[in-house]
């Protein structure tokens, strides 16, 4: 690390703190040279993630409007904004986990319902409605079934359902 005051290349940790809840250290130096003492921060460097759309464009991962999906699917379900934001953390750890730095949209979304399947099955119906573009009542009828499978309960939606005269 170089000295701000001299440009000396070599100097010396005093002190070493974690900050940022874990996320950057921060190291107080003296200069090898000069004496200075300065403050020097470290971060883990994320490599950005581009995000394949449908359409075939590209962007950068944007934790935030990954956040705002799963927060307007989850409305009204009772489900902890502490749930969702650990949610959130644990997927975007999963993707910079990744050795690819890009993903489709689509991958995204299926891990999401993952994680939404376990959480809240009204939270998944509406998450999938919209990231599978279900276009009518026939799609909800298929998931639900699909969802209703794997959980063990009846085989077919309608059996479920109450039958009026």
């Amino acid at each position: 690390m170089q000295c701000p005051v001299c440009q000396h290349p070599n100097s010396r940790v005093l002190e070493s703190r974690s900050t940022e809840a874990g996320q950057s250290i921060r190291r107080r130096r003296e200069c090898l040279n000069c004496l200075h003492r300065f403050t020097t921060y470290e971060r883990i460097e994320f490599i950005p993630i581009t995000v394949i759309k449908r359409d075939g464009s590209r962007e950068s991962f944007d934790k935030s409007k990954l956040l705002r999906g799963i927060i307007r699917s989850c409305e009204k379900t009772g489900i902890a904004s502490g749930e969702i934001a650990a949610m959130v953390e644990e997927i975007e750890a999963e993707i910079q986990g990744r050795s690819l730095r890009e993903i489709t949209s689509s991958e995204i979304g299926e891990l999401v319902l993952q994680r939404l399947r376990h959480l809240s099955e009204v939270a998944y119906i509406r998450f999938a409605s919209v990231y599978r573009q279900f276009q009518g009542i026939r799609d909800f009828v298929e998931t639900l079934n699909q969802l209703q499978n794997e959980t063990g309960g009846p085989t077919d939606i309608h059996q479920s359902l109450p039958t009026r005269n």
